[in-house]
């Protein structure tokens, strides 16, 4: 089950350390099957507040990213990043394909003592 590495940082001043976190960051995702989905493009805010930029990458599966997120590669350029933006980073699974969210009501709805 595919598996997504997402970040929300913060706006940050342009500096060295992050073009080159930017500039080496792929290198060390692409040997766990990882891609970019969303890096740091426009996004537009629905609902509540979602300040600074968006980052999505798409893993196989949780164990691969877990892996990159744990790699020495990973490990040694997150400084260049972290001293400088501050976010939120999570890993998440995926749904299977052909996923139907009617269980997921369903079993809502037993939680909740209603009947369907």
């Amino acid at each position: 089950m595919p598996a997504y590495a997402m970040a929300r940082l913060q706006d940050a001043a342009p500096h060295p350390d992050i073009a080159e976190y930017i500039e080496r960051l792929p290198a060390t995702f692409e040997p766990y099957g990882g891609h970019f989905l969303v890096h740091a493009t426009a996004h537009e805010t629905l609902e509540g507040a979602w300040p600074g930029a968006v980052v999505m990458i798409a893993f196989p599966g949780l164990t691969e990213a877990r892996a990159w997120w744990n790699s020495p590669a990973y490990r040694a350029i997150a400084p260049l990043r972290s001293r400088h933006i501050d976010g939120d980073i999570i890993l998440v699974e995926g749904v299977p394909e052909g996923y139907d969210p009617a269980g997921t009501a369903k079993a809502m709805r037993e939680a909740a003592g209603v009947a369907e």
